[in-house]
């Protein structure tokens, strides 16, 4: 009985976490997915399940544009919060010393504030007439007669900014558990500061790279917000074109269809990214390590 108890006990630790994922994963894909294969209108007395599997095939011809803008967008995105986070995260967890809490409030303050305020806030930072366009001016990043609300950078930019958080933490988490004294042992067999980082500090904090790269890029891909309020008519995204199938054209199937295909596109990235990551692609691999 004892033995019994022993191997049913791994079973009962994820039972909370299976029925959440069931409750709020696999039963409203289930939904989604029977939607995606329904057709007819809400004007014609609803839609009916029909296995439609033309609504994927149109829901992609229609689409293509923007589900390759998301990506893009988000990839760069995720580029820039991760250029933006590492060394933020590096001081606040190795060199902020009594300073290190006040920083962690600042990384996690914007927090305080919903999301579509934050964004707003960054329309009015990046209008025509706002001080920071006046110094991208200044500095020849923007021609005088130009501007940075909607177009392609001022929707990353929000994406970074919004997403920014969820890179930062991660990374500070692996660091924050970091010996520093390993360092100082690499430094004390003659590794310059450079090789130091890239061999210690580098591959104990890729844990935390690989987490905020994914906690940034996924949620990114399917955002419509920035899209909507820092972009013009030739920035929407994904989640835009969703958003008016689902809110003003109604039409429910081909939403749902189009929302598959970019949770299936993530995926495949992301399944790709994680055996990159996963076979060396902070660490090196054996050779490199031993050279």
């Amino acid at each position: 009985m004892t033995a019994l108890r022993r191997r049913l006990i791994p079973y009962g630790l994820l039972g909370p976490g299976a029925i959440w994922l069931i409750l709020f994963f696999a039963v409203p894909m289930y939904f989604m997915g029977e939607m995606a294969l329904r057709s007819g209108s809400l004007d014609t007395g609803g839609f009916t399940f029909t296995w439609e599997w033309q609504n994927f095939s149109d829901a992609l011809s229609g689409s293509n544009e923007q589900l390759v803008r998301s990506f893009v967008y988000a990839g760069l995105a995720t580029v820039f919060a991760l250029l933006i986070a590492y060394p933020l995260a590096y001081a606040i967890a190795l060199r902020a010393g009594r300073f290190k809490l006040l920083l962690l409030f600042a990384v996690v303050a914007p927090f305080f504030t919903t999301y579509l305020i934050r964004t707003i806030a960054w329309k009015t930072i990046l209008a025509d007439a706002s001080p920071a366009v006046d110094v991208l001016q200044f500095m020849h990043l923007v021609p005088e007669d130009g501007r940075v609300l909607a177009t392609s950078g001022a929707v990353i930019a929000g994406l970074t900014y919004n997403f920014l958080p969820f890179m930062i933490l991660p990374i500070y988490a692996s660091l924050e558990r970091m010996d520093v004294r390993l360092i100082e042992s690499a430094k004390d067999l003659y590794a310059s500061s450079t090789k130091a980082f890239l061999r210690v500090t580098l591959p104990i904090s890729a844990p935390g790279i690989v987490a905020g790269v994914l906690l940034t890029f996924i949620p990114a891909v399917g955002d419509y917000v920035n899209a909507l309020l820092l972009g013009g008519t030739g920035q929407s995204m994904v989640g835009n074109v969703i958003q008016s199938l689902y809110l003003q054209q109604r039409d429910y199937p081909e939403a749902a269809a189009l929302s598959f295909v970019m949770m299936v596109a993530i995926l495949a990235v992301v399944v790709v990214y994680l055996r990159l990551a996963g076979t060396g692609a902070f660490m090196g691999d054996e050779d490199e390590r031993q050279a």
